[in-house]
């Protein structure tokens, strides 16, 4: 598990570490705060029942005069500074995700039903919204259509959330007015890289 163990959502199996909960995000938050810091952090371990060790690495900060630009390519703006509102049934899930890209400077939003997301989205008016098609009282197809409907709805960025990822979900998605078609687990550079070729494609 050393190679996965600061992926979003993984946790490692056994019954201790269930016994305890938690939705396997800490680590990812730790690399993703640690990142924001130019550093790295890695995971030691000499096998089972053996404990683990996390080493983090921070470098010292130069003087002003020597501290590099930053970054300011398609990539890093992606996901940065945007109005997003997060829709999904699983509270948990959604509340995580927002965590996550709070991390990343944007203004966030959840909704945990169709019907609550058109009402925060009317209200909210987010950029971007990521959003689960299998929802209660109204399915991700219908949140899409509703706002959509909106003048300030048609140039949202919509993104389907879903573990379906057959051509005809990915139709009945384009049909349905989602820019965007994504299977979960949502990997967020991933879609980092999706938003940046969508706004760098011709309109």
């Amino acid at each position: 598990m050393l190679d996965r163990v600061f992926d979003v959502y993984t946790q490692v199996d056994g019954s201790t570490e269930q016994s305890r909960g938690g939705l396997g995000i800490g680590l990812t938050l730790v690399r993703r705060l640690v990142g924001m810091h130019g550093g790295t952090v890695e995971a030691r371990c000499d096998g089972p029942d053996k404990g683990s060790e996390f080493l983090v690495r921070l470098p010292l900060v130069p003087p002003p005069h020597e501290l590099p630009p930053k970054g300011d390519g398609p990539i890093s703006k992606a996901l940065s500074g945007c109005r997003i509102l997060v829709v999904d049934d699983n509270k948990d899930s959604a509340d995580s995700l927002g965590e996550l890209l709070g991390l990343k400077g944007n203004e966030v939003r959840t909704a945990y039903d169709g019907l609550e997301a058109v009402e925060v989205a009317e209200a909210f008016r987010p950029e971007l919204v990521l959003l689960d098609i299998g929802l209660p009282k109204l399915n991700g197809y219908e949140v899409a259509g509703r706002i959509r409907e909106q003048p300030w709805g048609r140039d949202a960025i919509l993104v389907a959330l879903t573990g379906r990822g057959q051509d005809e979900d990915r139709r009945r998605s384009r049909e349905a007015g989602f820019n965007l078609h994504v299977v979960k687990p949502l990997e967020l550079a991933a879609l980092e890289k999706l938003l940046v070729g969508l706004q760098s494609s011709p309109t």
